[in-house]
């Protein structure tokens, strides 16, 4: 039995295309896929794929905690 591998009508994506990203600027509003509120982008470490957010608007007591996070677990601000 001998093993054909299909390359014609095949849909997807490459395994070797790089993963899409966002363009992310510290101080952009972004939304987690975790979450439904709103996050302000702390720092970008675009080598690694990560950022740094904090919920927004900060919190009145004691402020919003920073915690990084992948930068494919978030995505644009819903209109």
């Amino acid at each position: 039995m001998t093993n054909v591998t299909m390359t014609d009508g095949v849909s997807g994506c490459s395994l070797l295309d790089p993963p899409p990203t966002m363009d992310v600027h510290q101080g952009d509003c972004v939304n987690l896929r975790s979450d439904q509120g709103t996050f302000q982008v702390i720092g970008v470490d675009g080598e690694h794929n990560r950022c740094w957010v904090r919920r927004w608007p900060i919190e009145a007591k004691g402020g919003s905690p920073v915690f990084e996070i992948s930068m494919q677990q978030i995505e644009p601000v819903a209109a």
